[in-house]
């Protein structure tokens, strides 16, 4: 899979030459729900992808909507053909620049799987019996394999799949000695074996951004070794070069693990980063 950001402006062209840019080279494109900033919505985009022949999977966050709101677009999805839904909560809004906004949180990730999973039957979130003519949705959650105390994560997670989850996609891979004590936890657990597991991978392609990003996450997400690296090249492309480098070290050295079903790429809006590690595995993993 490969992520992908809406842009600001209403522009349905931008979306369109996302989804031909990325056709035949990923099963799905997940659409972002205004992860860092006000865009276009994620629903809107999703419907477009469909329009291109693209598997969508559309984030649905809970930070801005209440569960009316959120059934209420789980609907309309199905209507323009979108069947999978990851549910996550979102970041903070305090952490984003439309930090002024009112929360919501009205239910968190975990609710919204569980009520997702069967409205056909039970639509008692929304005080209603049942929403008749659902179809089974593909359902997914966000795990954080850096998050502390790891015992507690695992009893989180293993709710999630529980809860519907059928795939659930990591946050960025950079610790792999922390990711493996992470996997180890998830597969002494079985919970492999109940979710497809894939596990997010994000190119840094210029130092500035890298900085600020290993600067706003737990240590140790991005070992400072990634930032040296990175600081070590030259130019901006030879930076950008080596970003995509380490990508791909990270992708390959993850495509040992047992159970691990795929990858998320994710390039912040370098959408030509992410087709170039697309390309590049066919000739080094496969």
């Amino acid at each position: 899979m490969a992520e992908i950001t809406p842009p600001q402006a209403p522009d349905a062209v931008f979306i369109r030459g996302l989804a031909k840019a990325f056709a035949g080279k990923v099963h799905a494109l997940g659409v972002c729900d205004n992860r860092e900033a006000v865009r276009m919505s994620a629903l809107a985009a999703a419907s477009i992808m469909v329009s291109e022949g693209m598997e969508p999977v559309l984030h649905m966050a809970t930070r801005d909507r209440n569960r009316t709101a959120l059934i209420s677009d789980s609907i309309g999805a199905q209507a323009m053909g979108i069947h999978n839904i990851l549910c996550t909560s979102g970041t903070h809004q305090s952490l984003l620049p439309f930090h002024a906004a009112k929360n919501v949180y009205d239910v968190d990730a975990t609710i919204l799987l569980q009520s997702l999973r069967g409205l056909d039957k039970n639509a008692s979130i929304v005080g209603e019996k049942n929403i008749p003519g659902q179809t089974p949705l593909c359902l997914g959650a966000v795990a954080s394999p850096n998050a502390d105390p790891l015992e507690l994560q695992m009893p989180r997670l293993a709710q999630k799949i529980f809860a519907g989850a059928q795939f659930v996609v990591t946050q960025p891979v950079f610790d792999f000695n922390r990711f493996d004590l992470w996997w180890k936890e998830v597969t002494n657990r079985g919970l492999q074996t109940k979710a497809a597991f894939i596990a997010g991978i994000k190119v840094l392609t210029d130092i500035e951004s890298a900085k600020a990003y290993a600067e706003k996450r737990p240590t140790p997400m991005v070992p400072e070794e990634v930032i040296k690296r990175l600081a070590s090249k030259s130019d901006k492309n030879a930076c950008r070069k080596e970003g995509i480098k380490i990508a791909l070290e990270s992708m390959e050295r993850l495509s040992a693990m047992p159970g691990l079903r795929g990858f998320e790429i994710n390039c912040n809006g370098d959408r030509d980063a992410a087709l170039e590690v697309l390309d590049s595995l066919k000739s080094n993993i496969g």
